[in-house]
This record gives C-alpha cells, structure tokens and sequence, in this order.
C-alpha cells in the first residue's frame, strides 16, 4: 500500500509537470524552433508537429511515471505488453493517417498523441484496480507529491544533461544542412531503436539493484551489477554485429534519396562500433538509478556534457562533402556523441560503480 500510494502521488506530479510544460512548449514553439536556425520548410514542418505534439505530453509523463511504479512493484511484464499495444497502434494510426488520409507530419503526431493517452488511459485502470484492492486512496497528497520532487530532482537534472546533448546533436546537425539533418535523423533514429533493446538490461538493474540494497544484501547487488556489466558489453557487441551486417540494406530502407544512402553506410558502420560502450553504460546508468545515487548522476551529467562539447564544436566546423553531402560533419558528430559523450559517461559511471559509496543500504538513502 505505500509502494501505491507513493506511486499514486508520482503520477499526480507527472500530471502537473505535463500540463505545465506542455502549455509552455505550445507557447514557445516558434520562438524556439527558430533557434534552430533550419530552413523555412523544415522549420515550418517542426511547427506543426510539436504544435499537435504538446497535447500529448501530459499522457507521456503519466506512462512513464506509472512504469516506474509498476517497475519498482517488479512488475516488468505489464509495462511491457502496455508499450507493445500503444506502439504498434501508433505505428497504425500513423500509417492511415499519414498515408491513407494524405495529413502528412500532422498525422504523424496526431497518431502519436492518440497512442500515449491509450497507454496512459491504460495504465490509469490498472493503478486505480490495485488501489481498491489494497484501500489506497486515489487522491495526491502533498507530503508524498514533495517526497517525489525531492527524490526526482536530482534525476531530473540527470535527464535534463542528457536531453540536452541530444538537442545539441541536433542543433550541430541543422547547421551542417538540410540534407545532413535529415542523415542524422536516421543515424539517431537506428540508435534510439538499438538504444530501447539494451535499455532493458538497465530496467533490470535498477530492480534487482534496488530490491537488493533494500533488502540490504550487498554481495548480491555487487554480482548482480557485475553479471549485468558483462551482459551490457554483449548485447551492444551483438547489436554492433548485426548493425554492421546491416549497414548496407537500412539506407535503402530509411530513404529514397540517392547521395543520403551513400554516406549513411559510412555513418552506422561508426554507429555499430560504438554500441558495445553504449550497452556498458546504460546498465551502470540503471544500477545507479536503482541505487537512488541520483545526485552523482545529476552532477556527472552536467560535466559530461562540458566534456562533449568541444568535441560537438569540432563537428560543426568539419567539412568533407561526399556527393554533395558533408559526410566528414556527419562522422564527426557521430564519433562526438557515440566516442565523447558516451565515453565521458562510461568514465564516469565506471569510477562510480568501482566504489562502494552507492551502495546504501535499507528503504531509503
């Protein structure tokens, strides 16, 4: 029942946040989409993706919000057939919409936008059955809302870092051109997907990590980090494999144009030899997650992205056309973010988990 209750609290907080911000996003679109400095169809398109896109937002933070609880229950499974449904009801809804009912972007995210509140609606029953089977009230209250700002701000700023080396990627990318911008939407897309499958070696870390310190069994915790340590080098060394082996065929697949294919085979060769430290890091990322050091996280976040970004600004000023797209730009900034920034965080991550600081043990820090 207190597992609930404080989970009932994170979803009226996750509520909140995505009201706000997605109220302010609606109002700032233009204003920060030109920031971007993209050209003015590309920048017209953003407009009118994110301008249907906030709407969804409150629906989004309330599945994450309830995944957690529903992770941290140990329940993977539920979260995981939730996000199956609601995904490959997006990836229909998108295909009518945009290609049946010719709405283009707009259908797009008016597709995505049906899908997180499905999910969220989804989610809702279930966390509102279990409360009336253990007696939980549904309604916030302000201690547990306060417990979850407090422990939720130092991740906040952990994943505000990383949200922004994502943006800056892509701010680095739009100056090097349309045609670059539209490569490393593809590169970065084929990353996210690899990115999701080795994420769920972090999901289990931060259970098994934190029902372990819980319960105050150290030496179970440090084996189960080490076993999950090795896992995370396997499975982005398998994915590297198979990126690699398709690396000539996804061109083909993600666009009909021509001088884009050609450097893309380049870009995810460099891609798929990253993938391994990528796995390294994702499962030491859960590990201390599930530890509840997030304010190690949040600190290291932020000097890494210090780190990332001379390495960003070397990618920007790069120039190496290969028909008529500037494809030493394109290498750079993949090497930047899957060589610099991935690697300040394995640095990181990996000093952290050498220790023994994190783990603390018992219900909370």
């Amino acid at each position: 029942p207190g597992a609930l209750s404080a989970g009932i609290d994170g979803l009226w907080l996750a509520l909140g946040l995505g009201v706000i911000l997605g109220a302010l996003g609606f109002a700032l679109t233009p204003l920060v989409v030109g920031w971007f400095g993209a050209a003015g169809d590309v920048s017209l398109g953003a407009v009118s993706y994110l301008a249907i896109s906030w709407w969804g937002l409150p629906g989004m933070l309330l599945v994450i919000a309830a995944t957690g609880l529903m992770r941290g229950l140990q329940d993977t499974r539920t979260p995981l057939w939730i996000a199956l449904g609601g995904f490959s009801a997006n990836a229909a809804l998108n295909a009518v919409l945009i290609y049946g009912l010719g709405l283009g972007l707009t259908g797009s995210a008016l597709g995505t936008v049906f899908a997180q509140w499905a999910m969220a609606a989804v989610f809702l029953a279930i966390v509102m059955r279990e409360a009336r089977t253990h007696r939980v009230s549904l309604t916030p209250g302000m201690l547990g809302i306060s417990a979850a700002v407090r422990s939720g701000s130092w991740l906040f700023v952990r994943t505000l870092s990383l949200r922004v080396a994502l943006i800056a990627t892509v701010v680095v990318a739009t100056g090097l051109g349309t045609r670059e911008l539209a490569a490393w939407h593809i590169v970065f897309t084929i990353f996210s997907l690899l990115a999701l499958a080795l994420d769920a070696l972090a999901i289990a870390a931060q259970a098994l990590v934190g029902h372990g310190l819980g319960s105050g069994d150290v030496q179970t915790v440090r084996q189960t980090t080490s076993t999950l340590m090795a896992w995370g080098f396997m499975g982005g060394g398998m994915l590297a494999i198979l990126t690699g082996l398709l690396s000539p065929v996804l061109p083909f697949v993600m666009t009909s144009d021509g001088p884009l294919r050609e450097v893309l085979l380049v870009v995810l060769i460099l891609l798929a030899l990253t993938l391994p430290l990528s796995g390294f890091v994702f499962v030491l990322d859960g590990v201390l997650i599930g530890a509840g050091d997030g304010k190690y996280l949040a600190l290291t976040g932020v000097l890494n992205v210090l780190m990332f970004a001379p390495f960003l600004w070397l990618a920007s000023i790069t120039q190496w056309e290969v028909s008529g797209v500037n494809l030493g730009g394109l290498l750079m900034l993949e090497a930047a973010f899957g060589v610099s920034y991935i690697g300040a965080r394995a640095l990181t991550l990996g000093l952290r988990a050498r220790g023994e600081r994190w783990m603390v043990t018992g219900e909370s820090r």
